[in-house]
């Protein structure tokens, strides 16, 4: 469980294998390509990189399947998906049989869907001409009338506040060669016919114009607005015809799913290898190859290489070269789920501790510290194995589904000791089955009536694990050849602590003079100022006083979290059950507490990971961690649908 050693490789082959070159390393998943280390030397600029065709190419299919696979499932119910993982070999992925068969796959799902879009377009649009024609219906006058010489139509509506007589009367008055003629209102709109003689134009223009007249566009349609909707309805069913049986077509096309799966995942490998492709320098009949590879995988790739006209060389790495090597974190089942809290702080340099296996019981035991409750541990577990054994999570999330589960454990182990199952859910159910019940889960303290004692508790474990980090970074010192700073740093507090807390307790004074912390002082104040000159001395002591004593002092009241978020946890979670209980009925209560203590939960999960996750970077990790790793990602076939079994 540490950080793995890496070699250097570089090696020098023909052109004419360097595809099967990178197929074998990929399929072995133990090597990263990285850019080579080039230096000043001009005659570096005469080589080439390889071409990125490939690369777009793959790029392209990949999205072309998940498009055609998202396309699928938008038109296909999920119970009618297949979701088993199939088997196919590395050749039976990557052939081109196969990539060709599910480019023409992907081809015709996209199709099918972009005809179904189409028709459904030109399905929306007809609805919409069919709503612009509905006030026209009862019109029996044809939408594309002509205006006359003498006479001129319009069709034309008028706000629904104005009344229709009004508007009559209004025009009556001003000339008797205008008419109006309804046809249809509703909440908004009159809906008229309009007829004049040109003579009255500008009288008939300007009123109407005052009213709210506005002009209906409908000339692109000949004949009545009946007619019109009559075509449109029956243009409408042909589409909609067309529409189901384009639907049923994409639905009947979940068989080419395999494919599609095939072709994506098959991208995917490809793209990989392509990238670390172009990372190459070519010459005109070789190419150069630079990357990093496990120590434990030095002799299979070797051996491997041994089948190709090439030269190579595996080197350990220079400690000016640490910054560049990538860091592969070597854990089992108990510190591997870690990974997800050191991905999200920062990876360790190459040359630093892997701090999976030293936070890990800290990690887990002060969560479990924190939620402390049976139901919510079980309720943990569950999760964390319906993401591993059903979902079958990889990552990120398979790191979430192993926290999950030793997280459960210690918090159902917390619960147990705390009697806390939903809080206090069985004894406030008992009394309100039996008023006179007086059933008590067992426990051996309780965040409401032990506070004091958790908090010391809390504060122990913080000094604990304070310590702890400061014992790591002092082996890690003195491996490195820093002992002294190891010594004045480290142990020099050590001996200052536990001389005060000595003398607290009133032992190991000589002469009444408390010897262990008289020491302590005196190598505090040669450590702090052996490197400081003149009046610099005062200010290093005076400064490596003040931070000690406050930093100690701050980092271990940061433990003080513990028992809070414990104390909090309990509290929601017997007030939602004491909401529950005022309903007086069990179904009341039953279901107040369980939304209560689902919410309780989801601020639990929240809220522990987080203040873990402050107390392991900032109060342990300060100690002895060193950052500025980068996470190892060699070549390899990673799929999503299928599983690569090996060849025979």
């Amino acid at each position: 469980m540490a950080i793995v050693k890496m070699k250097h490789l570089r090696l020098m082959a023909m052109q004419q294998d360097r595809d099967r070159l990178l197929q074998l390393l990929q399929s072995m998943g133990c090597v990263e390509i990285a850019p080579p280390q080039t230096g000043d030397d001009p005659a570096w600029s005469a080589l080439s990189s390889p071409d990125t065709g490939r690369l777009v190419r793959a790029r392209e299919r990949r999205e072309q399947g998940e498009r055609a696979l998202t396309a699928l499932s938008r038109h296909i119910p999920k119970g009618d998906r297949a979701k088993e993982r199939r088997s196919l070999t590395r050749q039976e992925l990557l052939s081109p049989e196969t990539v060709e068969a599910g480019v023409q796959a992907a081809q015709a799902v996209l199709e099918a869907e972009r005809n179904a879009a189409a028709l459904q377009a030109r399905l929306t649009r007809l609805e919409e001409e069919r709503a612009v024609l509905a006030p026209w219906l009862s019109l029996d006058v044809p939408l594309d009338t002509p205006s006359t010489r003498e006479m001129a139509v319009q069709l034309g509506t008028l706000p629904a506040s104005v009344e229709l007589a009004q508007a009559q009367g209004r025009l009556l008055e001003q000339t008797p060669l205008a008419r109006l003629f309804p046809a249809a209102g509703d909440a908004e709109h009159h809906y008229l016919l309009l007829m004049y003689h040109n003579s009255a134009h500008e009288v008939v223009t300007q009123n109407l114009k005052e009213l709210g007249w506005a002009r209906a566009n409908l000339k692109d349609y000949a004949g009545t607005a009946q007619d019109n909707d009559l075509r449109l309805a029956a243009e409408q069913t042909k589409t909609k015809e067309q529409l189901e049986q384009q639907l049923s077509a994409l639905a009947r096309m979940d068989g080419l799913r395999a494919q599609l799966q095939q072709l994506v995942d098959g991208a995917a490998v490809e793209m990989d290898r392509e990238e670390s492709r172009c990372r190459l320098v070519d010459t005109e009949s070789t190419f150069l190859l630079e990357g990093w590879l496990p120590v434990d995988c030095a002799d299979a790739v070797g051996k491997a290489l041994a089948d190709f006209v090439c030269a190579w060389e595996m080197t350990d790495p220079q400690p000016e070269e640490y910054e560049s090597v990538p860091v592969k974190l070597k854990n089992n089942w108990f510190t591997r789920p870690l990974n997800m809290v050191t991905e999200m702080y920062v990876y360790p340099a190459y040359d630093g501790l892997d701090p999976n296996p030293l936070m890990a019981p800290f990690f887990i035991l002060f969560f479990g510290l924190m939620m402390a409750d049976m139901a919510y541990g079980l309720l943990m577990l569950l999760g964390g194995w319906f993401l591993l054994k059903k979902l079958h999570a990889t990552g990120t999330m398979g790191h979430m589904g192993g926290l999950l589960v030793l997280c459960g454990v210690s918090t159902f182990i917390f619960g147990a000791l705390t009697g806390g199952f939903l809080g206090d859910f069985i004894p406030q159910l008992a009394r309100l089955i039996d008023p006179d019940s007086n059933v008590q889960l067992p426990y051996l303290f309780t965040p409401l009536t032990d506070t004091l004692a958790i908090l010391v508790g809390s504060l122990v474990l913080g000094v604990i694990q304070i310590i702890t980090g400061m014992a790591i970074s002092v082996v890690y010192k003195f491996r490195n050849g820093q002992g002294t700073d190891a010594f004045w740093n480290e142990i020099t507090w050590w001996v200052v602590l536990a001389g005060a807390a000595l003398a607290i307790a009133g032992i190991g004074s000589v002469g009444g003079y408390p010897v262990v912390l008289l020491v302590g002082l005196v190598m505090l104040v040669y450590g702090s100022t052996r490197n400081a000159r003149g009046f610099g001395k005062v200010t290093a002591l005076i400064g490596a006083v003040y931070n000690g004593v406050s930093g100690y002092f701050s980092d271990i009241l940061s433990y003080a979290r513990l028992m809070a978020l414990m104390l909090a946890g309990a509290v929601i979670a017997q007030v939602f059950n004491t909401l529950g209980s005022v309903t007086g009925n069990v179904v009341g209560f039953v279901v107040i507490s369980l939304i209560g203590n689902a919410l309780n939960l989801a601020l639990n999960l929240l809220g522990c990971y987080v203040h873990d996750l402050r107390l392991q970077c900032l109060e342990f990790f300060g100690r002895f961690y060193k950052e500025g790793g980068r996470p190892f990602k060699p070549m390899s076939i990673n799929t999503k649908f299928v599983t690569i079994k090996e060849e025979m």
